[in-house]
């Protein structure tokens, strides 16, 4: 049997633990948060330096088009044609005023996390990566919102 002392050492250790993962996931939870902020409120401020911060030089972002034909195809844009996007306000001044940009966080992981961005314009499905310590998004599927 374990002495009273020993189990308490024990407890206060796992709890300790606990408490690291804790502040590591909100850690992670408002570093993720914040990346998606800089993609989405950046787009609508019409920021490309928080834009280029959120993306990973390898993002691709897709919607699936729609041809004459009925035909369907994935539409892709870079990293860098965001940024340039961003750059001449493709986005700027199109938010309501008073309207905040909806950003749910699906699923995480310790290297991945999946989350949803809701604006007036745009529904996107986003997936993050975190390298070298900072979390950027290397995917999108997107598709606007129904009017």
């Amino acid at each position: 049997m374990l002495g009273k002392k020993r189990v308490a050492l024990i407890t206060l250790t796992i709890l300790a633990l606990g408490a690291g993962i804790t502040v590591a996931a909100e850690a992670d939870h408002a570093a993720i948060e914040a990346t998606v902020r800089d993609y989405v409120d950046g787009w609508y401020a019409g920021d490309a330096e928080r834009m280029e911060r959120a993306l990973h030089p390898d993002l691709t972002k897709r919607v699936v088009r729609t041809l004459p034909t009925g035909g369907e195809f994935l539409n892709s844009v870079s990293a860098s044609n965001m940024v340039a996007y961003t750059a001449a306000g493709f986005g700027k001044d199109k938010l309501p005023e008073g309207y905040v940009n909806q950003v749910a966080i699906l699923e995480t992981t310790d290297k991945m996390a999946m989350a949803k961005s809701i604006s007036p314009e745009f529904i996107d499905f986003i997936h993050l990566a975190k390298i070298a310590g900072e979390w950027k998004i290397v995917n999108v599927l997107w598709e606007p919102v129904e009017q």
